[in-house]
């Protein structure tokens, strides 16, 4: 074997890229001013469109996607596309209504803005559910979902001889350390710096996974070349690259009429309202650049596919891991997409692609991290324990309380082994503040009269009613088959804005408008109709595609 082949190779080339990484984050914010509240959390205003294209994409893409979908596709079909490539229309409702107008506020969080409009009470109600939900819950499941893609793609245990539970409480540490790092020392922007260097990365590594796939197929099947996997693909079930599901499709498909109703209710709170993938867009040293890399990141959203869908319809092809996934039984769903890599992917770049892997698990926790520091010192700390806190106090404070969140993230993230569907858990739980913080941050832009009461009157209503659909959990007509949850956001989200609007006209409170405070230059970036327009034209062709009208015929 030679040494390009060895794990030798492997670990040295994989050191040298994550290196890479850091030493780059480390120079291009050497000269940045980290005191202050707006250098260390928002960057000092100054992200170009590129950095925030690279930073949003990073952000949402986390392990669980990389597993998650591929599994999702591997079971079912090609719908799984429509978490990504939906993506497009929401993220250009960030770039045109919400964007403009939290630049214009200068809005350092999305707490500070429901302060301004509603009073400090609602703001500390969100901030303390949502730093509580980012530090105890999504920051633990973030380092053991990359533990165990790492565990699984690399066999940690078996190397260095130890149970499955403890590699997995290593690289968490690992994760963690590393992670907690960029985020506590180097703010926002060496967050942002290291998403976007690990993002070319990831779009490198992760774009060659379906080539190397086809090719492997091609090869197992009697084929020739990466063309003739193509083929087979397309050729052995039509309706397994079909994106258009029945109407009272079960879970994991996603029915078609939630691609435009509840899907797109459910990706405005994502892209334009939740605080770990704004805080990118509010670092945008013009309303340009944030526009620009929001609508860049929308293309970057439509090549998602074809490293977060389609290696799951390889793997369901591929018969060299056919044995693998069988005795993996029910957790075969979770074990696809790591069974096709250690397949597929030659041993001289395992490294780089595992450090391109480690980088996008590192840039979820990392950017969640820093969003939960933020928030707890801007919006917990200075607003209610130490009004007068100077920007040094705020910035020392921000470390401490993300040193202790990424302590108490590594203890706990292991422990989730033990704790069956806790990832089906928490994507429930996000549910129940999603369309409340939306409803809220709408209400400010929508309706001048709003009472202050009305975010509260929101969140109960929302919470009783998405409460009582889980636990009473209503099946399609004729069939045993539970409704998909996002039905019950497409029934909620307009019954809220109607609730919204009969306050405003009948319980009306003080007049609000919306302020320039002049924090960044509102110019607008003057391509953006025309980008716009061959981004949706982009997005709707990928659905032609993978439809009976294209290759799913």
């Amino acid at each position: 074997m030679s040494f390009f082949q060895s794990f030798a190779w492997t670990a040295i080339s994989f050191l040298l890229f994550t290196a890479l990484v850091a030493i780059i984050s480390a120079w291009k914010t050497r000269d940045d001013k980290l005191d202050t509240a707006e250098g260390y959390f928002l960057a000092g205003r100054g992200l170009p469109g590129i950095v925030i294209a690279g930073s949003l994409l990073l952000t949402n893409l986390s392990a669980e996607q990389l597993v998650g979908l591929n599994g999702q596709s591997w079971k079912t079909n090609m719908g799984p596309i429509a978490w990504e490539v939906g993506s497009m229309f929401t993220l250009l409702v960030l770039a045109y209504y919400f964007l403009p107008r939290y630049l214009k506020m200068g809005a350092m969080t999305i707490p500070s803005l429901m302060e301004q409009r509603y009073g400090r009470g609602t703001k500390t109600m969100f901030s303390l559910v949502i730093v509580v939900m980012y530090s105890i819950l999504n920051l633990p499941v973030i380092l053991y979902s990359g533990a165990v893609v790492f565990e699984q793609i690399f066999d940690i245990s078996g190397m260095l001889g130890t149970s499955k539970f403890v590699a997995v409480a290593i690289i968490c540490v690992v994760i963690g350390i590393i992670g907690g790092c960029y985020a506590i020392f180097g703010g926002l922007k060496a967050v942002a710096v290291s998403d976007t260097i690990n993002g070319i990365g990831l779009l490198i590594g992760g774009l060659a996974i379906p080539f190397l796939g086809f090719a492997a197929l091609s090869t197992a099947t009697g084929g020739d070349g990466i063309l003739d996997g193509i083929r087979y693909m397309i050729e052995a079930d039509p309706s397994k690259l079909n994106a258009i599901n029945a109407w009272d499709a079960p879970e994991p498909e996603v029915p078609w009429v939630l691609i435009i109703t509840g899907m797109f209710f459910n990706n405005l709170y994502w892209w334009c309202t939740n605080q770990s993938f704004v805080q990118r867009a509010l670092a945008a040293k013009s309303l340009k650049e944030g526009q620009k890399g929001a609508i860049f990141c929308g293309f970057l959203k439509c090549l998602g596919p074809l490293y977060l869908v389609i290696p799951g319809i390889i793997a369901y092809y591929l018969p060299t891991i056919q044995d693998q996934l069988a005795a993996a039984g029910d957790r075969a769903i979770d074990f696809a997409y790591p069974a096709l890599i250690a397949e597929i992917v030659p041993a001289p770049i395992m490294g780089f692609f595992a450090a391109v892997m480690f980088g996008a698990i590192l840039s979820s926790f990392n950017s969640v991290l820093n969003s939960a520091s933020t928030m707890f010192t801007l919006d917990l700390y200075r607003s209610s324990i130490n009004p007068k806190a100077s920007d040094v106090q705020c910035v020392r404070v921000g470390k401490i309380y993300g040193t202790i969140a990424g302590c108490v993230a590594i203890i706990i993230s292991p422990f989730i082994m033990n704790a069956g569907g806790i990832t089906t858990f928490l994507n429930s739980m996000s549910q129940f503040v999603s369309l409340p913080v939306l409803c809220t941050i709408l209400g400010i832009f929508l309706f001048k009269r709003s009472p202050k009461c009305m975010p509260k009157v929101i969140t109960i209503f929302h919470v009783v009613c998405y409460g009582a659909f889980l636990l009473i959990k209503p099946c399609y007509p004729g069939s045993d088959n539970p409704i998909h949850y996002l039905y019950a956001m497409t029934v909620l989200f307009p019954v809220e804005l109607g609730i919204m609007w009969w306050l405003n006209k009948y319980h009306p409170g003080d007049v609000y408008e919306v302020e320039d405070i002049g924090a960044v230059d509102m110019t607008p970036w003057k391509y953006r109709h025309i980008v716009s327009i061959i981004g949706i034209l982009l997005a709707i062709g990928v659905y032609v595609l993978f439809s009976p009208l294209g290759i799913a015929a």
